[in-house]
């Protein structure tokens, strides 16, 4: 699902600009957890709990939040604690049923909701944050949500996740594949802040139990540690827990073991309607972000506290809209908008002034992350979404067909959009064999998306989708190819059509897309940890020939 919550970024960024005071939305304990090795063997505070077929909550737990795809499974299984997790794969292996595995629910793709799905284990009620004082590490169940994790982390320590923006996301598929949001640009990704994970995995001969997999090369289960961190989730095993702790931190402080957000953010928003953008004002709009994330995109910048976002929504009330973020406490915070905001808008004739407010940062994050009508469809909403890690800008021919489908009049859909999203920075630092995650080149990713609630308008919607993006990467087979200019797909964002070769033209293969030459050595941890494919999706890692 939107990992910078794409659908209500617009109306909350408004919400953001005019907030005095934000409301206490989430409580969540934080407190010090038991050493390491007693971890999951307390007594559970929720579950297990069993939904099958007749059941009045089946209907609801069998699908996510996307409503495109949907399951039957023989039974819907809630677990709480690491214990549970390991009965109810090992029941499932006895009984020879195919599981899949939900954390937040908020997938593009049919990894949890599928027709072949035999039962659905959701990891939903292992939602405890808290410091692990033994490994110096912050300990977060994976059925967490980002909402509940920023507040606890911040009212409790004063530090934070770098990831998205969509607080109902839960962090056991969101971390695995990378995770990014407006704080990425000078912390770094989700992913790069995984200090160990905790899995039940099966090994050859059905046998089911729970490992650790830590950062350090001495842990002889490293290798599980290095897919995760970027892999993806549901090819491994099931994480039940992660400890985030950021990479060189020392001490045994816990406010000094992740980064610490800003005490205040500089937000803006302005919005530009399409009839104010011709194609030439476009294309010189897009090229001008795209440039300066391009000249940016080192940590040694003196923007590296600034994120930003242009976002396009089609049809004729849609337009682009220039979200920003600044660390309000950097005292050129006003300098760095200032000229931020001239260098996007020049030879455009958009106005060089962006309306600006400073926040505090929690309560900045809470509306961004909830603020949007929108929401309210959560329950109803299908969607599809595409991706492009970008090295450089889009060609003109790229930007023509961008303008001509977004303001298309023989289609119009004002939750249909493109979303680039400033990148750069910290993760361009860490080496691409570092972990699994291998878009360590990129100046920004762009994600298409399109949100709808008819099923009978599916083809219409997926259609234009497919019509946008495919045009767009048209010389390179409709899809991203990793070269000079992009950089492949995105695993968190998967697109259903990346392993069909009828739009899939390019001839690269879908996993050299998401994680490029990094994919032989997922395969190696797969074959290890997973050597029966008993974790498998359409788009999980897949066993060595």
């Amino acid at each position: 699902m939107p990992e910078i919550g794409r659908r209500n970024l617009l109306t909350a960024a408004t919400a953001v600009a005019a907030a005095k005071v934000a409301p206490s939305l989430l409580s969540q304990k934080a407190a010090a957890t038991e050493p390491a090795d007693a971890v999951g063997v307390c007594d559970p505070v929720f579950g297990p709990v069993t939904v099958r077929p007749g059941d009045a909550r089946y209907a609801e737990l069998s699908v996510g939040v996307n409503k495109r795809w949907e399951a039957a499974p023989d039974s819907i299984q809630l677990v709480g604690s690491t214990e549970q997790v390991v009965s109810a794969v090992q029941d499932a292996v006895r009984a020879g049923k195919r599981v899949s595995i939900r954390s937040g629910g908020h997938c593009y793709a049919d990894f949890v909701s599928h027709r072949d799905v035999d039962v659905i284990i959701d990891t939903s009620g292992m939602n405890e944050v808290a410091y692990d004082a033994p490994r110096r590490a912050f300990s977060v169940q994976a059925g967490a949500q980002l909402g509940q994790i920023y507040e606890a982390l911040y009212k409790g320590w004063g530090v934070t996740i770098p990831g998205g923006a969509c607080l109902t996301v839960g962090v056991g598929g969101h971390a695995s594949g990378g995770g990014f949001g407006l704080l990425t640009r000078r912390f770094g990704l989700v992913a790069d802040h995984i200090e160990a994970v905790e899995m039940v995995v099966v090994d050859h001969s059905g046998t089911v139990r729970r490992v650790i997999a830590s950062r350090e090369l001495s842990d002889p289960h490293h290798d599980l540690w290095w897919a995760t961190a970027g892999g993806g989730g549901g090819s491994f095993g099931i994480i039940t827990r992660y400890w985030f702790r950021a990479a060189g931190s020392t001490g045994t402080d816990p406010a000094l073991q992740l980064p610490r957000p800003p005490k205040e953010v500089l937000v803006s928003l302005l919005n530009v309607p399409w009839n104010q953008l011709d194609l030439q004002t476009f294309g010189r709009l897009v090229h001008n972000f795209a440039d300066w994330h391009v000249d940016n995109g080192s940590v040694s910048s003196p923007f590296i506290s600034l994120s930003g976002y242009l976002l396009m929504r089609q049809g004729p009330a849609g337009g682009v809209a220039l979200f920003t973020q600044v660390d309000a406490t950097d005292p050129d915070a006003d300098r760095l908008l200032a000229d931020y905001a001239a260098a996007l808008t020049r030879d455009t004739g958009i106005s060089t002034s962006f309306p600006s407010r400073r926040v505090p940062w929690l309560a900045s994050t809470k509306l961004v992350g909830t603020s949007s009508p929108a929401l309210l469809y959560d329950h109803t909403l299908r969607s599809a979404v595409k991706t492009a890690w970008m090295r450089r800008s889009f060609t003109d021919d790229q930007i023509a067909v961008m303008h001509r489908n977004m303001t298309r009049t023989d289609y119009t859909n004002p939750n249909a959009a493109i979303s680039l999203n400033g990148g750069g920075g910290r993760p361009n630092e860490v080496a691409i064999d570092a972990n699994a995650f291998a878009h360590r080149d990129s100046a920004f990713i762009a994600l298409y998306e399109n949100f709808w609630v008819d099923p009978r308008e599916d083809g219409t919607h997926i259609g234009w989708l497919r019509d946008i993006y495919s045009q767009t990467f048209a010389a390179t087979g409709g899809y991203p190819v990793p070269g000079d200019v992009t950089d492949g797909c995105y695993i968190n964002d998967p697109d259903s059509d990346i392993t069909d070769p009828a739009w899939n033209t390019s001839g690269v293969p879908w996993h050299t897309l998401y994680w490029k030459a990094n994919y032989a050595r997922l395969q190696q941890v797969k074959a290890r940890w997973d050597p029966t494919d008993f974790f498998r999706h359409s788009q999980s890692i897949r066993l060595p020939a």
